[in-house]
């Protein structure tokens, strides 16, 4: 029998993200892909969540920004720390933050396109990098980011982030596509 999978993520800009390029990597895996954005949650009802995840023996994954920690390691403590329940190995820190998956997915030709510059590597890209790379065409930032979906590769991404790279083969997913 097949499983549901919750992927719980930050905010907005996550849901978007994973419900754009990633839940369709795993909606043949599960009966049912649900992302849920903890940000805006109590810590107690997250904790709550997850134990009830674990007991109904449902899957997860816990996604976080490294922000400013030093390491995935200390990110992980903090994350221990503010949600008793969640598991180490059902946890995935996003470098730097979401921003630089997004980023990362944008061929030459697709930056070319878009009128960004192409860079080759994305893990040190913050949102403020982010920001200052929209061109003024775009009306919002999540217009933006939109056009960057339009135009995302799984392919192109693994090569320009670790932390994308690493989700993709902890997962399986580039068997997916």
């Amino acid at each position: 029998m097949k499983k549901r999978l919750f992927i719980l993520v930050e905010g907005e800009d996550d849901i978007r993200f994973f419900g754009r390029i990633i839940k369709p990597l795993f909606v043949t895996h599960y009966n049912s892909v649900e992302i849920i954005p903890y940000a805006s949650i109590k810590r107690s009802k997250v904790n709550n969540f997850l134990k009830s995840v674990r007991i109904m023996h449902n899957d997860y994954i816990f996604v976080a920004d490294i922000d400013t920690e030093r390491s995935v390691r200390d990110k992980k403590q903090l994350l221990y720390y503010h949600f008793s329940h969640v598991e180490g190995s059902s946890i995935v820190v996003v470098i730097k933050e979401i921003e630089s998956w997004y980023y990362a997915g944008l061929s030459n030709e697709s930056a070319q396109n878009l009128e960004v510059p192409d860079l080759s590597f994305t893990d040190d890209v913050t949102k403020e990098d982010f920001n200052r790379l929209i061109p003024r065409k775009y009306d919002s930032r999540i217009d933006f980011m939109f056009e960057i979906l339009k135009y995302f590769s799984i392919d192109t991404a693994r090569q320009k982030n670790h932390s994308f790279g690493f989700f993709i083969n902890r997962y399986h997913l580039r068997d997916s596509f």
